[in-house]
């Protein structure tokens, strides 16, 4: 199992590779947000195509993880269009100029195909094991909806909030976003522990170092930590928006005094 895993880093580090020349020609890296959930998607098809034998569960985890990779690549392909370069993006190439079309090469896309690379682990289990379905699968299934709902329609509320010009400058505090500022990562959160699920039903329940590492992006490094740094300044009314809506579980929004 551990060589089909090695495998799939070959695979990654290539369509990497030919996403970040296609980075240089228009010059923006920010189309690596594009490239990380197809990562995934690359290497569940790795480790499906390795397997001698495909099972219930190998057939429901790639169907998941195809759909969840190609939608949000999809959302953020389309959300992007026209933008020009993200600032995160921006000043990452400001502060390791000069160079940074070659640095960003490992900087960016190489350090983000690592990540899905070590993300992807439960996938592996997930598409190769034959034992039969049990309710740790179904839970799984369940989560993943819970997840992939979360995700998908918060995108698309905040997608027809931004789109409306009279909310310039506002914050979304309506449908999901009235029981938590970041429904989506939220959703994602739940979709990536959802999959650790599955291997966790075949016996690889050490392959839970992928998850937790999710969930350490999502909440401390590239997402709600980021987001929130600096969206306090630029939209005044997010100060009291977390005064009274969870940051990341769902719940109840808190009564204003």
């Amino acid at each position: 199992m551990s060589s089909i895993y090695l495998t799939a880093l070959p695979a990654m580090l290539i369509v990497g590779a030919l996403v970040w020349a296609l980075s240089v020609l228009i010059n923006n890296v920010s189309i690596v947000d594009s490239l990380w959930s197809l990562l995934f998607l690359i290497a569940a098809s790795v480790f499906l195509a390795s397997s001698e034998v495909l099972s219930e569960r190998s057939l429901i985890v790639f169907t998941l993880v195809t759909i969840w990779s190609l939608r949000l690549s999809l959302h953020i392909t389309i959300r992007n269009w026209g933008e020009g370069e993200d600032y995160r993006y921006q000043a990452i190439r400001a502060k390791n100029e000069p160079g940074f079309v070659l640095k960003s090469l490992y900087l960016v896309f190489g350090l983000q195909v690592v990540l899905a690379w070590i993300i992807s682990a439960p996938l592996l289990p997930g598409a190769s094991s034959l034992s039969p379905l049990g309710w740790i699968d179904a839970f799984a299934v369940s989560l993943w909806i819970v997840g992939f709902v979360f995700e998908s329609v918060g995108d698309l509320q905040l997608t027809k909030f931004k789109a409306d010009s009279n909310n310039l400058g506002n914050v979304l505090n309506t449908g999901l976003w009235r029981y938590t500022r970041h429904p989506n990562y939220f959703g994602d959160f739940c979709v990536w522990w959802a999959f650790w699920l599955f291997a966790l039903s075949t016996g690889a329940w050490w392959t839970v170092f992928a998850p937790i590492l999710m969930s350490l992006l999502l909440l401390k490094v590239s997402g709600v930590a980021m987001l929130e740094k600096t969206i306090g300044e630029r939209r005044p009314e997010y100060n009291d928006y977390t005064r009274h809506t969870n940051a990341f579980f769902p719940g109840p929004s808190r009564a204003r005094n």
